[in-house]
């Protein structure tokens, strides 16, 4: 009997949970071994003190009052309450409280004297709110991650699916959880998917391999996938966990990197610091013999017995030398190096490398371009045998080709000169005929007869040019003066397709030429540029001054050592095979089709330079474009001034007036002084803005204006004319043809135009017109 009752006391001694009995005051009256060990206190010590100090001191103060309220409110049980609990040693632990209390009568039975106790279970509940806390932080993990985080059971059915797994695969969670992983695996690849599913089971684990997934719109993703058991609290494999990177762009940049260096003409080796080779392109391939999957990981050294060269970046810290054989340069150029390279059938081959450093997150790697010089050297080899004979052939060739070229001169000067005569009588006659049966069918045909006179006056001039023949007028010229005269009336008659740059160099010296044929000079190289570019490029003017030594002359027949003016023409167009260079100059050689060209536009180049003392050389390569070179001699007289000639004729105008509106200054003025002679009283405007203003204050008859200028297009000022003062009439000009004018939509085809350069009675006659036509 008397072991029967110790045995509740007994078995809250040996409960796994602490057990507090305290009495309404709070003061302990039982607790067992484990709220003994819980609390820090040794055995027997909590009973008779209050349970208020097993509460942490910042809410004791409230502890006595809560105890109160709860035996007051008829103290129902209390389940699994969060608390905190205060040890003997001062530390602050979580603990989860269940609380009862009941009334224990007095021995006498009076139910008025009975005492409450309150029972507190008590569970330490740091393991649990620590083991919650890494779940919430593993799931706030899964659920931001960018990575596709799938898990399953060990039959493949889906049991959770980011938010990463919806963005990568397109399948929303809802859609796949509890349905097969095979829905996103290609049909071929299920059954090496299911053996890798069989391999994790077996407590395997696959990381990081490549494989292909299918997204929600049927589309092959390529993902790098990391595959691993996925167990349960006691240990037990209940599925697998899988988590995909999106590897597709990075595929496609690596694919796009491997074409390049696939590209590249030299081998290239991308060499580890332990040796081994990590990257080849297709020329490394073919240069060593290797396919490409024996060439990775092979050790460098194999290769390239001889070692790799400096390269222009430190290996590794430290003076412990590696299998690269490199040493430290610091940052430089790139050198290369001669070297033997071993091919897969044991032979050798000469080879030059050049190395540089790249750095990358799992160590530096060396990236080694490998050239193979095996005809390089053998052309050299030749070129040292055949130097002498070669510089003997070219100086006989060059001496042939000045000959050739001067024989052809004297002919063409021979027929130009007699070829003028006949000219002269034609030209002459034709002016009898024109002059004597003025206003006849056959004073027309006469001025035909003359016309084709001209143009065949035209054509001698250019062989006499030549023939350096052609009666000049050499005056010191400021040549960049020459090319900015050009510039302008290039920059609109090359074509929007042409990009022209000219560069010249300040504060030239002068140099004697006839102003008029180095302007032909550049017009014609222009030209031919223009042709050579039909699908459009850059030409380059340059100018600059040089000075040529002896062994410089040497290389240029007919050069004397000196100061020398260079000018050059340099194009990004078709270029020239060097059989069509060595028959440039000669007249009447083109290349051109039938009827595009006459064929003296270079013999008239290489005249005037040669007439001028200078000389003229092409460099061209097919497919890359030409250069010309001019050089010409320097004099010391200063250059003088180029004014051109003015030609004045016109019809009478009557007082109409007429507002002149060009950009271009010389040219406006030349026009005004054109049309006050003739009769009109003339305003003038540099342009649209001016041209209003001038309109709005003044009464204008007709509008002579350019099409093309800055700010505001002839067309739109003639529109605003127009809307203004409807009376007034307009007459447009330009340097444009107009049918390209049409073509560009800049003007429409019925308006009138006066064709730029206009000589004088072609000007008044255009603006008799205007004021003649019906409105």
């Amino acid at each position: 009997m008397e072991s029967h009752n110790e045995l509740p006391g007994l078995l809250i001694d040996t409960a796994p949970d602490a057990i507090i009995v305290s009495r309404s005051d709070g003061v302990i009256t039982t607790a067992n071994r484990r709220a003994h060990d819980m609390f820090g206190y040794p055995a027997g010590t909590l009973v008779g003190v209050s349970v208020d100090v097993l509460v942490p001191d910042e809410v004791r103060f409230k502890h006595p009052a809560q105890r109160v309220s709860y035996l007051s409110g008829g103290h129902p049980p209390l389940r699994r309450l969060p608390l905190r609990g205060l040890r003997r040693d001062g530390t602050v632990f979580p603990v989860e409280v269940s609380l009862s209390a009941v009334a224990v009568p007095q021995v006498d039975g009076d139910a008025a004297g009975a005492e409450t106790y309150v029972t507190a279970v008590l569970r330490d509940d740091t393991a649990q709110r620590q083991a919650a806390a890494t779940r919430a932080l593993l799931a706030s993990i899964v659920q931001s991650s960018h990575d596709a985080i799938v898990t399953t059971d060990v039959d493949g059915r889906v049991l959770s699916w980011n938010p990463g797994a919806e963005l990568l695969y397109g399948f929303p969670a809802t859609a796949m959880i509890g349905t097969s992983i095979d829905e996103i695996i290609p049909p071929d690849r299920r059954a090496d998917e299911a053996q890798i599913r069989l391999l994790v089971r077996l407590g395997g684990r696959v990381d990081r391999y490549r494989c292909t997934r299918v997204s929600a719109s049927g589309q092959p993703i390529a993902v790098s996938m990391l595959v691993s058991p996925l167990l349960d609290e006691a240990g037990a494999l209940v599925g697998t966990t899988s988590t995909a990177r999106d590897i597709s762009e990075r595929e496609r940049a690596e694919a796009r990197v491997q074409a390049i260096l696939d590209a590249a003409p030299d081998a290239l080796l991308g060499v580890a610091e332990s040796g081994e080779v990590v990257l080849v392109n297709a020329e490394a391939e073919r240069l060593f013999g290797h396919p490409r999957h024996d060439l990775i990981h092979m050790l460098v050294s194999r290769l390239l017995p001889d070692g790799l060269p400096p390269v222009s970046a430190v290996l590794r810290t430290g003076g412990d030398s590696t299998p690269l054989d490199t040493v430290r340069t610091g940052d430089g150029e790139q050198r290369w190096v001669k070297r033997r390279a071993v091919r897969s059938d044991g032979s050798t081959l000469p080879v030059d490398i050049a190395c540089s450093a790249l750095h990358t997150d799992t160590g530096t790697v060396i990236v080694a371009a490998v050239r193979d010089i095996t005809d390089r050297l053998a052309i050299e080899a030749e070129r040292r045998r055949l130097r002498e004979e070669t510089d003997r052939q070219k100086l006989e060739a060059r001496m042939q080709q000045t000959q050739r070229l001067e024989s052809l001169g004297q002919l063409a000067g021979g027929i130009a000169h007699d070829f003028n005569n006949l000219l002269a009588v034609i030209l002459n006659y034709a002016a009898f005929i024109i002059e004597d049966a003025a206003g006849t069918p056959p004073a027309a045909d006469a001025e035909q007869i003359a016309r084709a006179a001209r143009r065949g006056s035209d054509l001698t001039h250019q062989l006499l040019a030549f023939a350096r023949r052609e009666v000049i007028r050499p005056r010191p010229l400021d040549l960049n003066a020459v090319v900015t005269e050009v510039h302008q009336m290039l920059d609109r008659s090359l074509g929007e397709h042409i990009t022209l740059t000219v560069r010249t160099t300040d504060a030239l010296p002068a140099v004697m030429a006839d102003p008029g044929q180095l302007e032909q000079v550049l017009v014609n190289l222009a030209v031919n540029a223009r042709d050579a570019m039909p699908s459009g490029g850059r030409l380059t003017v340059d100018t600059a001054e040089v000075c040529v030594d002896e062994e410089h002359s040497a290389a240029r027949a007919g050069l004397s050592p000196g100061r020398y003016l260079r000018l050059r023409v340099s194009d990004t167009g078709t270029g020239m095979p060097q059989d069509v260079i060595d028959k440039a100059f000669e007249p009447f050689f083109t290349t051109k089709p039938s009827g595009q060209g006459t064929g003296l536009g270079l013999a008239t180049v290489y005249g005037i330079v040669t007439q001028a003392g200078g000389t003229v050389r092409i460099y061209s390569e097919p497919g890359i474009g030409t250069t010309f070179t001019i050089l010409l001699p320097v004099t010391d007289v200063q250059a003088q001034r180029i004014v051109p000639e003015e030609v004045i004729a016109g019809l009478a105008g009557h007082g109409a007036t007429v507002l002149v509106v060009e950009d271009e200054d010389a040219l406006r003025e030349v026009t005004c002084r054109i049309l006050r002679r003739g009769g009109y009283t003339v305003l003038a405007a540099n342009g649209g803005e001016q041209a209003l203003r001038v309109a709005a204050e003044n009464s204008i008859d007709v509008l002579l204006t350019d099409v093309v200028m800055p700010g505001m297009l002839g067309k739109d000022l003639a529109d605003a004319i127009s809307t203004r003062y409807p009376r007034t009439k307009v007459l447009f000009m330009s340097g444009y043809a107009q049918p390209v004018l049409t073509d560009h939509g800049t003007l429409s085809v019925d308006v009138h135009l006066l064709e730029k350069p206009f000589t004088s009675a072609e000007l008044m006659r255009a603006l008799h017109d205007e004021l003649q036509a019906k409105p």
